[in-house]
């Protein structure tokens, strides 16, 4: 190649990473509906007809920061191959990428863009990285194998385990931002124990798995017609599909069967939307909690009893709203939601430093472990997609919540 060329290549290609450098944590603090093309171009210095010469569409800008990520999660999953079994494949990887969280927060590489808005993109863009995604499942998969081609579990077993693991190693980016750097190292190794041990202090193999059925409230009765309860829900739903910008009034609606005339019957505005929903996800969570602490319960029971019954609540068609939603509510309440979802997560902190105390949990970090915990519990709505709906509730809950609380992920 000619050195003018080469330059000229050199030069597109160096400007395309300032691009998805600028645009990724864009695409984190806004979602892909939220952040503009100008923004993007503002954060380079340059021009909105600028950033088009590189990426026509935003769509195209999301993809690319997606499949970025992706290359960079599959360059440590291989990495990581090389160890000899499944625990030190699963450390090797986990201690890795924390790494590279600590790279990124230290300001030493660019910012990686989080999957929650994956569902929001369109056209062309939306095949490779749905198919990229799927590739570095399956990488990880073959990760937590014996051996990457002999399946240690039924497919929907496993396949339940590899997205509890992969959900927790993905919401750990979050979560981990509120600690310095030099601690990441730390934090990496606590979610690594937990992934591969399990909570429990007892030897998990055999170990029966009953959680406690909570006495919780009916469900009030049933109204003619749609009922501000069934608005919420479908917009929870929809949310939880495609992100707060890509829930339009229009998808909403249509997930409904009805007119954008009796939504806005039900919702004054669609910006007190993702509150609502927060609302009533956290009277959800409220109301199992305290069922559980009324029962007088020990603290292990309690907080198998909460996951499980959450869990389930999830896959019975009455979800949560996805915990990365908060990004896109009112500025002036952002904060408040925040603080009331960290209220919840740590009622589980307790309950595992109380079970603890009662010899029912092996000595963890609480506040590692509360994470994971609700952490499984907000990704769970995913579970049938990559199960395929093949898993009954209490299959759900033996090969879904089991793993993290008694067995391990890598353990019958």
């Amino acid at each position: 190649m000619p050195t003018a060329t080469r330059r000229r290549s050199d030069r597109f290609n160096d400007r395309r990473q300032q691009i998805l450098d600028a645009a990724a944590p864009l695409f984190n603090q806004k979602g892909l509906g939220g952040t503009t093309l100008a923004e993007v171009a503002s954060a380079v210095g340059l021009i909105t007809t600028s950033v088009t010469y590189y990426y026509r569409r935003k769509d195209d800008l999301a993809a690319a920061c997606l499949m970025r990520t992706i290359a960079a999660y599959q360059a440590l999953i291989a990495e990581a191959a090389a160890e000899p079994t499944p625990e030190a494949r699963l450390s090797a990887f986990i201690d890795a990428y924390f790494a590279l969280l600590a790279d990124i927060a230290a300001g030493r590489g660019p910012a990686l863009m989080n999957f929650f808005d994956i569902r929001s993109l369109t056209g062309a863009a939306i095949e490779p990285a749905f198919s990229a995604f799927a590739d570095m499942f399956r990488s990880l998969r073959a990760l937590m194998r014996p051996e990457p081609l002999i399946p240690a579990f039924a497919q929907p077993d496993e396949n339940a385990r590899v997205h509890l693991t992969l959900s927790l190693i993905l919401w750990a980016r979050t979560w981990a931002a509120r600690y310095d750097p030099m601690d990441y190292p730390r934090l990496g190794r606590r979610l690594s124990d937990i992934l591969i041990n399990g909570l429990v202090s007892e030897p998990a193999s055999g170990r029966e798995w009953s959680p406690p059925v909570l006495d919780l409230p009916p469900a009030p009765p049933s109204e003619i017609g749609l009922s501000r309860t069934d608005f919420l829900r479908a917009a929870t739903e929809t949310i939880n599909d495609f992100g707060y910008h890509g829930a339009s009034v229009d998808a909403i609606a249509a997930r409904l069967g009805v007119t954008k005339g009796a939504f806005y019957h039900h919702v004054s505005a669609k910006d007190d939307l993702v509150v609502s929903c927060f609302e009533r996800s956290f009277g959800a969570v409220r109301e199992t909690q305290a069922a559980a602490m009324q029962a007088g319960l020990p603290a292990w029971d309690r907080l198998t009893g909460v996951t499980d019954a959450l869990v389930r609540r999830q896959l019975g068609g009455e979800p949560l709203v996805r915990h990365m939603a908060v990004a896109a509510a009112h500025a002036e309440v952002r904060g408040e939601l925040r603080d009331a979802m960290e209220r919840q997560t740590e009622h589980y902190a307790g309950l595992i430093a109380d079970a603890v105390a009662e010899g029912a949990v092996r000595p963890v970090d609480p506040a590692v472990a509360a994470q994971m915990v609700a952490e499984t519990i907000n990704a769970a709505p995913d579970l049938p997609r990559w199960t395929r709906g093949r898993l009954t509730p209490d299959e759900a809950s033996r090969a879904y919540v089991r793993p993290l609380l008694i067995g391990g992920v890598l353990r019958p």
